[in-house]
């Protein structure tokens, strides 16, 4: 009788017959790199979301924040990436990644328009 191994980590399975995975981590793994493989549109923008979040997350440690446009873009953030959005009574709209959101903002100095981000961080209340 041949032995039956993970599809993800080739550990030997043991339980029913028609099992494929070890445990919850290995099925998961596998299934992320199917739509990975397969949908190349949906692991980019998965892959964008994530890295939006994670910069946004990185300077906003108070619950809001305001910082130059130039400065996320540095880090790799797209803000045409967004999971939703939320409008305000007086006309703003806020775009987020998951729990991030961000507010586009233009400054007018004398000498030049300086384009900026208000970050807030929405607590689901």
């Amino acid at each position: 009788m041949q032995k039956r191994t993970c599809l993800v980590c080739d550990e030997v399975l043991k339980g029913r017959i028609d099992k494929k995975f070890c445990s919850a981590n290995c099925k998961s793994s596998y299934q992320y790199d199917k739509i990975r493989n397969t949908d190349q549109l949906y692991y980019k923008v998965d892959k964008q979301l994530k890295t939006n979040r994670k910069i946004l997350k990185k300077y906003n440690k108070v619950g809001k924040t305001t910082l130059r446009r130039e400065v996320l873009q540095n880090e790799g953030f797209n803000p045409n990436y967004f999971t939703h959005f939320r409008k305000t009574a007086t006309g703003d709209v806020y775009f987020y990644c998951y729990d991030f959101g961000f507010l586009k903002m233009e400054e007018t100095t004398s000498t030049e328009l300086k384009q900026k981000y208000l970050i807030v961080n929405w607590n689901g209340k």
